[in-house]
């Protein structure tokens, strides 16, 4: 076996006897003493604190002792997760892999258990269950499920088996806090409502109570349910009935309605003959009517015949006459056309002859203008050949280009080489500077920690993510800021920061959200809590005090930290948060007062001074006693906390190690290597920009220069080549000068006398050809007054003429109107009557198709049946109001025969169901016989032995069993019996002074030491009462005064040690007491039936339990004491007196 600091290094039976001879059972005789299911071995592998141990429990009381965080609690883990339980039981961690010893890949546990006795009393096969748990195994964010492997005898196995051969075979109930009680659940005991004891007190006690308990729960169940069944069947049998009297009025009404459907019929048969009657009487009516329309349309006709002829002759002179008008007035207006065209002419010829004369005597001023334009033009070149004087020679002015060219290349060419020279080092700039921009982004996405947290936070923590939306989405609706959750909003310096912050800040801090004020609180509160039942933990800070904190060691004793024992500082200088969010810290975990160190801190433990140097207060501090301390350090990329505490029984300081497991939740988003890589990126580049920079920078200045002389090169060359274009212009505009002057001259040379001659000749001609125009207008002119006189006759003619055909027109309309009409009315009546003998066909062949008339003859001429169609109307709407006022309702009959068949139905199953509560009711008064006077002899049982024990201790208890309300019995008639056994449950009352009365136990009314004495004493009381083979419990003692602490293990002492009955397995069976201390002194230590377990860490342990030997041990103490009782004597006679005995 193989043993570290933290393990469990010695496993021993001590016995105190005073004889001579040490007398130990021999290992058959000890077996012998297991009760069946007790556990006989444990062996532990890489599990927790434990790199290897094997121990072997006694078959009574176990004392499990030893300093915090050595391993104690580990064991009752072992046990639970080695015999089928699951982690939330213990309610550590809900994977089982987190059992896994750190920096290991597997687990083992193996657990032995007494074997059954058979009938003949030899033991049967022994058990020994195995579990291994494997890191590697199970879903990486699942609960571990699949990361266990279970064996039995060395075969492989599953959990389903491994339970049943547990909890059915030798009836071990790891899920029951009667029976095992950890460390994290002992609040959880009190915490029970009444309800919840007795169902834990009855599984404890026998799986038959349970099981009978839940029976008559189902069976009362049941017994509510069949008499709802009952009440059920019996109101649809009333519903039923009730339905059928309906159903057979309804039939009544339904056999008036078919009576009064006949009439109906029998009315509409009627009406139609009555309707074909009526129909053929308008119809004779509409035939008389078209045979007189026919003879006034025939007499019509005859008179409007001469009439229209006479109309056709006049109105034939009319339009003769009005052709030979049109004629006339189309040659009028044709004469009247060619006289004034002639006009026309003439007016013409007359403008033509004054345009001529006014030309003629503008020659002579025309040509004086063309002299005076002459001189203008020579005068105007004169001046255009003075301004080319001032010109340079062209050959200079092109030099002069050429040579600007020529420098131009030349500073172009340097500026180019310039160019290129610097092109590769800016172009090295450049990938500088994308590098730094590539870097930056990248580091600034990697340093966006708070998101990242945030989305793991939300992850494990959906309220919390709830909370924060609510938040984030109202937070006008706040007075102050909200700040949350803490976890978001600290930034560590680094992973080993996280590590160290995440450790001492508990999971609900960082879940916590702040608030500035009690507003703000109970409004938050308020709104998540109440109305979104979303769970939330709040803080309030309303002050802030970070400037006046009180350091816990004074600014010598910290310098002197720091230089001799390796502490870099406070665990509050270690991260950044805002101000609310630090003081929230301080206030809950009091971050500034624990200290960080690095490798330097180990060494100063190892000499063994760190710890009573930071316990010892400084002289300001005038307290008295030492002063626990808090702090964490790292060594060989381990990091640990230490926490050192005072003892207030003892006040010595005791320490507690634990090893600390790297951030999860604060653990930065990124890889803290690649972070730095990118920061060296950026510092490079900017290094290399710094010293290229100059490069350019004088590369820059000599473009600059080179610039400005180029400029002035090209203004140079800009100048010569704008002179050459203004030279050029010059000779194009001394050329067009040149041009005007030639044009002006040969137009001042022209001869006028030819063109004086031409002109004449041109007006003669004009002259006579208006003379001959106006004897051409004379002849127009007495042709159109010959023309109007003729035209005028026949004008009259054709007024005459319209006046008679005006008038015979209208007696013809008149005449044809009246005819037209007549027309009308006769196709009118001759439709109406075609219409009328079409409907009297149509009504006559219904009628004989509702009702022929051979057939219907006599019923239709009944006395009831009225004789007119008014009659027969009115009989109608009668009948037809009848029968709407009665709903049809076709299916009445049919439903009316199923009620009855489903009445005689349920009478049957009322009389089943009946008989079939009745034998529920007995089956139910049977078990209640049983399992009543069973439980309440238990609790009466329990309580007697509660009340003594609570005696013992100066208080009083009571155990009660609650029924509630249920205190009588029905019988077997009754149906509204209530046991309510969901209910019924077992209250235990205690009262701790001497003023107050009995009260149920509760964690708002009792302090936690008060609870823990109720508990164990109860506990107690059911001691001898328990099924399980074995129980266990906790540091039960945690928070009792030395008083009670004494009485209480006494109770435990004498109830786990009582000697064992007819055989040697007749006891209460195997108990484990885990506490890390004991007082000294304790009465019934020396019990045979008690067995130490001692765990405990140091610097000399023995490194193997085979260095420490039992008896070798207490034959020296027996020696050391006989030698003191001598010297002793010695003393006290040669002295005269007696001193006492000292104690080494």
């Amino acid at each position: 076996v193989r043993y570290r600091p933290s393990t469990l290094n010695t496993l021993a039976t001590l016995k105190s006897t005073m004889a001579n001879d040490i007398i130990r059972p021999s290992q058959e005789e000890r077996s012998s003493h297991y009760k069946s299911g007790s556990i006989k071995r444990v062996k532990l592998v890489n599990f927790l604190t434990y790199d290897a141990v094997e121990f072997m429990p006694g078959p009574r009381l176990n004392v499990v002792v030893g300093p915090n965080g050595t391993g104690k609690s580990t064991i009752l883990c072992a046990i639970c997760l080695g015999l089928g339980g699951q982690p939330p039981l213990l309610g550590r961690a809900d994977d089982a892999r987190l059992f896994i010893k750190h920096e290991r890949d597997q687990a083992i546990i193996e657990i032995e258990l007494a074997p059954k006795l058979k009938s003949d009393g030899r033991p049967e096969a022994i058990h020994v269950i195995k579990r291994v748990i494997d890191r590697e195994k199970g879903s990486e964010h699942g609960k571990g499920k699949g990361a266990s492997t279970y064996f039995i005898n060395g075969h492989k196995s599953n959990l389903k088996s491994v339970q049943e051969l547990v909890g059915e075979k030798y009836r071990i109930h790891i899920d029951n806090l009667c029976t095992f009680l950890p460390q994290d659940k002992v609040g959880n005991f009190s915490g029970f409502d009444k309800q919840a004891l007795l169902l834990e007190t009855e599984k404890s006690l026998s799986g038959h109570l349970y099981n009978t308990h839940n029976d008559l729960i189902e069976l009362e169940r049941a017994l509510q349910s069949s008499g709802t069944d009952v009440a059920s069947i019996q109101n649809e049998l009333d519903k039923l009935q009730k339905e059928n009297e309906r159903l057979e009025r309804e039939k009544e009404l339904m056999e008036e309605r078919e009576s009064y459907i006949e009439r109906l019929d029998l009315l509409q048969k009627k009406r139609a003959w009555l309707v074909f009657d009526d129909k053929r009487e308008e119809a004779k009516a509409s035939k008389e009517r078209r045979e007189e329309l026919k003879k006034q349309k025939k007499e019509a006709e005859k008179g409007l015949r001469p009439l229209a002829e006479r109309h056709a002759r006049v109105e034939g002179d009319v339009s003769r006459i009005r052709s030979r008008y049109k004629s006339l007035e189309v040659k009028s207006r044709k004469d009247a056309k060619s006289f004034q065209e002639i006009i026309d002419k003439m007016d013409r010829y007359g403008d033509d002859v004054e345009n001529e004369l006014s030309g003629y005597a503008t020659i002579e001023a025309e040509q004086r203008q063309a002299e005076k334009m002459v001189e203008k033009q020579r005068r105007r070149l004169e001046e255009i050949e003075e301004e080319g004087s001032s010109f340079p020679p062209l050959e200079e002015i092109e030099r002069t280009m050429k040579q600007s060219q020529n420098e131009m290349r030349g500073v172009k060419a340097d500026m180019s080489r310039e160019k290129t020279k610097v092109q590769g080092v800016l172009q090295q700039i450049d990938e500088a500077n994308d590098q730094k921009k590539g870097a930056s982004q990248q580091l600034d996405r990697l340093k966006d920690d708070k998101k990242l947290r945030l989305q793991r936070l939300f992850a494990k923590a959906k309220n919390v993510e709830e909370a924060y939306k609510f938040i984030d989405q109202n937070r006008k609706m706040f007075r102050r800021p909200v700040w949350g959750p803490i976890a978001a909003e600290v930034q560590p310096n680094d992973q080993g920061t996280a590590s160290v912050l995440e450790n001492h800040v508990s999971q609900a801090t960082w879940k916590s959200y702040v608030v500035e004020c009690k507003e703000d609180y109970d409004l938050l509160y308020r709104e998540v809590r109440e109305k979104r039942k979303i769970p939330i933990n709040i803080i309030t800070v309303e002050r802030i005090k970070l400037d006046q904190l009180t350091r816990m060691y004074s600014n010598e004793r910290m310098e002197l930290l720091r230089r001799e024992h390796g502490f870099f500082g406070y665990l509050d200088e270690t991260f950044v948060a805002p101000n609310h969010i630090m003081q929230a810290l301080i206030n809950r975990h009091n971050v500034d007062k624990v200290l960080v160190g690095g490798d330097a801190v180990q060494h100063s433990l190892d000499r063994k001074d760190l710890i009573e140097f930071l316990s010892t207060r400084e002289a300001h501090d005038r307290r008295p006693g030492k002063q626990s301390s808090c702090f964490f350090y790292t060594f060989k990329n381990e990091t640990f906390k230490y926490t050192n505490q005072v003892s207030r029984y003892t006040g010595e300081v005791g320490s507690d190690v634990q090893n600390i497991l790297a951030a999860k939740l604060l653990k930065p988003g990124s890889d803290p290597a690649l972070k730095d890589r990118l920061a060296d990126t950026i510092q490079n580049a900017d290094e290399l920009i710094a010293k290229l920079q100059p490069t350019v920078d004088e590369t820059k200045a000599v473009l600059e220069k080179m610039q400005i002389e180029g400029q002035s090169i090209a203004l140079q060359f800009k100048e010569a080549k704008r002179t050459k274009n203004d030279y050029n212009q010059y000779k194009m505009k001394l050329t067009n000068q040149r041009d005007k002057y030639a044009e002006a001259q040969e137009n001042a040379a022209k001869d006028n006398d030819r063109e004086k001659a031409r002109r004449v000749a041109k007006i003669k001609k004009l002259v006579e050809n208006s003379i001959s125009m106006s004897e051409n207008a004379a002849k127009v002119h007495g042709e159109i007054m010959k023309g109007t006189h003729s035209l005028t006759g026949v004008k009259m003619s054709e007024n005459d003429l319209s006046d008679s055909l005006r008038k015979l027109t209208d007696e013809l309309t008149e005449k044809q109107a009246e005819t037209a009409e007549l027309t009308q009315q006769y196709k009118a009546a001759d439709t109406e009557y075609n219409q009328r003998k079409d409907i009297l066909k149509k009504l006559l062949k219904e009628a004989e198709n509702i009702a022929p008339m051979e057939e219907w003859r006599e019923r239709l001429d009944q006395d009831d049946i009225p004789e007119n169609l008014e009659g027969v109307e009115d009989a109608l709407d009668e009948a037809e109001n009848k029968v709407n006022s009665i709903a049809e309702n076709p299916h009445v009959m049919r439903h009316y025969e199923e009620r009855k068949k489903e009445i005689a139905k349920l009478q049957e199953q009322l009389d089943e169901a009946g008989g079939e509560k009745n034998m529920k009711r007995q089956q139910l008064e049977q078990k209640l016989d049983r399992w009543e006077s069973s439980l309440i002899n238990i609790v009466q049982d329990v309580n007697k032995k509660f009340s003594a024990y609570m005696k013992e201790v100066g208080c009083a208890g009571e155990i009660r069993l609650f029924t509630a309300g249920a205190d009588t019995r029905g019988d077997n008639e009754g149906d509204n019996v209530r046991y309510n056994f969901k209910d019924w449950g077992v209250e235990i009352l205690v009262k701790f002074r001497e003023a107050s009365t009995l009260q149920v136990l509760s964690a708002q009314t009792h302090s936690g030491g008060e609870r823990s004495v109720s508990t164990i004493m109860y506990l107690m009381g059911l001691q001898n009462l328990m099924s399980s083979p074995f129980r266990c419990v906790d540091e039960i003692n945690q928070g009792l005064d030395e008083r009670n602490e004494r009485l209480v293990f006494k109770r435990i002492v004498e109830n786990s040690t009582l000697p064992a009955g007819s055989s040697n397995t007749d006891h209460c069976g195997q108990y484990f007491l885990i506490t890390p201390k004991l007082l000294p002194n304790l009465d019934g230590m020396e019990n045979e039936n008690i067995t130490v377990l001692f765990v405990f860490s140091g610097a000399h342990n023995f490194n193997s339990c085979l260095d420490w030997n039992v008896d070798k041990f207490i034959e020296d103490k027996k020696n050391f004491l006989s030698q003191e009782e001598e010297d002793d004597a010695s003393n006290s006679h040669s002295k005269g007196g007696r001193r006492k005995r000292k104690s080494r």
